[in-house]
């Protein structure tokens, strides 16, 4: 069993759930003590693996590893996601606009700015300020780790993703200040520039591709490590805010889904736009998007 893995999931949960240890303990019937060390991948007894499933509302075979797990929230995800990355050493992304790891510090920058403005303006300040500066250690933690562990990622990012985001700017859908949105927006812009630079340079260990035409439903990532690879299906854009997104991601390590999101991918690679074509084609988006 994966224990380690149970334990990553029960630690995602805990932050998701805003329960106190105590709490969860509690359901699951054992000591706090006992949780961290579940936390930590020890060993799990079968009937604590039943409870566990009941309280995160899954079957105790996708607990396991054999089926999907689900997320309705940002920081869950990022928590779960955070998780796999450190154990990966290939990443595939197909779509979306980013690529979150190597994004700039204009980007983080206008993020922060604009979900604490937002939280600010809340109703209950002091619980958004909470939630903002845990989605934000999340963000933090990714960056860090992949500088550590620097694997190697190829993107195929969406023309029509980076549009929108050159217009509406980093974390769209807030109700910000002016100088705040066109902070977001000058971001977003910085953002583009360092794409189209990649597209042309092609730093080690970063392939980038643009898709010009038709992007998949949905963004995606096969991540693949030494032992184990998984799919990662997000609705989650890596500037969604922790409270206000809605949708669903997914992350399952079957066989058969890896291998179909893997034939997508390649596909998708083999017909994207590349290097100087690719890095040309951004550049007239953004100065479609910023005349002056």
């Amino acid at each position: 069993m994966r224990f380690a893995e149970i334990g990553q999931q029960l630690r995602a949960y805990r932050l998701e759930s805003g329960l106190r240890a105590e709490e969860i303990a509690a359901r699951l019937g054992v000591s706090r003590a006992a949780l961290y060390r579940y936390e930590k991948g020890e060993v799990i007894k079968l009937d604590t693996i039943r409870r566990l499933a009941e309280l995160l509302k899954i079957s105790p075979l996708s607990l396991l590893g054999i089926g999907v797990e689900y997320f309705g929230r940002p920081a869950a995800f990022e928590e779960r996601l955070r998780q796999i990355e450190e154990q990966s050493d290939q990443v595939l992304q197909v779509g979306g606009a980013v690529v979150y790891p190597v994004a700039t510090e204009a980007f983080d920058g206008a993020l922060a700015e604009a979900w604490t403005e937002a939280a600010d303006n809340s109703t209950d300040r002091l619980l958004a300020r909470s939630q903002v500066e845990q989605m934000l250690g999340l963000l933090t933690a990714r960056k860090k780790l992949h500088q550590s562990r620097k694997p190697n990622i190829t993107a195929i990012l969406g023309e029509g993703s980076m549009r929108r985001m050159l217009i509406d700017g980093v974390a769209p859908g807030l109700a910000l200040s002016e100088r705040a949105r066109m902070r977001c927006r000058l971001a977003a812009r910085a953002e583009a520039e360092a794409i189209a630079e990649a597209l042309d340079s092609v730093p080690i260990g970063l392939q980038l591709g643009l898709i010009s035409g038709a992007e998949p439903a949905g963004p995606f990532m096969v991540m693949r490590g030494r032992e184990r690879a998984h799919v990662v299906g997000s609705c989650f854009a890596p500037d969604a805010h922790p409270t206000t997104a809605s949708g669903v991601a997914f992350i399952t390590g079957a066989d058969e889904a890896i291998g179909t999101h893997q034939r997508v991918a390649e596909g998708a690679w083999r017909d994207a736009l590349k290097g100087a074509e690719a890095a040309a084609r951004v550049r007239a988006m953004v100065k479609d998007a910023f005349p002056g």
